[in-house]
């Protein structure tokens, strides 16, 4: 699977090729390994986690405690970007990113990195290349490809955070897209507290900026639609 498949892909396009790709191996997963941890990748991710959740409830075995949307991604640019800027070691960076995994819907929050000095344009700009690293990424290519290496590794570090907490680690948080009520909207990435059986609880963002408050605000609409459709999808 890649995130764009060739210059110019939609995630409309995307949707039309892995919805029913995710919505078949969702089903498999609720016949053979119903108790399984599903962390979800395939974009869109705003639109294929509900189709899993989706999928799984009708099947009656939906938790939602282990069903993961990765976000990952979007903290590793975020993360890199921030730690470019300030000059800081990015294994050091940690740049909490909420909301949703497409576009807009990403909405890193600067004004909560502790000991970052950014002006009103750097914030402007860097919100800017964290929502959509995707397509730089493929116009660096050419079209030719997508970020393929850049979501393995965050894909892996989400992997292995979760085993860590399955193994009885303390304290993992990580962000991820689940179901909560930290919104209004049945879904929404939000730091997340995991453990042994996966989610552990689900933590309140904090305070947004003026600037992250407006973002917020124009983004919520965009991310509901993007969830109605997969639930749409997966109700036919």
């Amino acid at each position: 699977y890649q995130r764009r498949v060739h210059g110019g892909m939609t995630r409309d396009d995307l949707f039309n090729t892995n919805a029913t790709i995710v919505q078949g191996l969702a089903a498999a997963c609720a016949k053979y390994c119903p108790e399984a941890m599903l962390l979800i990748i395939a974009n869109p991710v705003n639109s294929t986690v509900p189709i899993v959740a989706e999928t799984l409830k009708k099947a009656k075995v939906y938790n939602p405690k282990r069903v993961f949307g990765v976000t990952t991604l979007d903290i590793c640019r975020a993360n890199t970007f921030v730690a470019e800027s300030q000059g800081w070691n990015v294994r050091e960076t940690n740049v909490p990113v909420i909301g949703g995994h497409a576009g807009t819907t990403i909405l890193p929050l600067l004004s909560q990195v502790k000991g970052a000095k950014f002006t009103e344009e750097q914030l402007k700009a860097l919100t800017h290349r964290i929502q959509f690293g995707g397509d730089e990424v493929v116009q660096a290519k050419d079209g030719a490809g997508s970020a393929t290496l850049s979501m393995a590794v965050a894909g892996n570090h989400f992997a292995a955070r979760l085993l860590l907490a399955m193994n009885g680690a303390k304290d993992v948080v990580e962000c991820t897209y689940t179901e909560n009520k930290v919104t209004n909207l049945p879904f929404f990435s939000t730091p997340t507290v995991l453990g042994a059986e996966g989610v552990v609880n689900t933590l309140p963002f904090g305070t947004l900026s003026a600037l992250e408050k407006a973002n917020y605000d124009a983004m919520i609409p965009d991310l509901q639609k993007q969830i109605e459709k997969g639930v749409a999808f997966a109700s036919k």
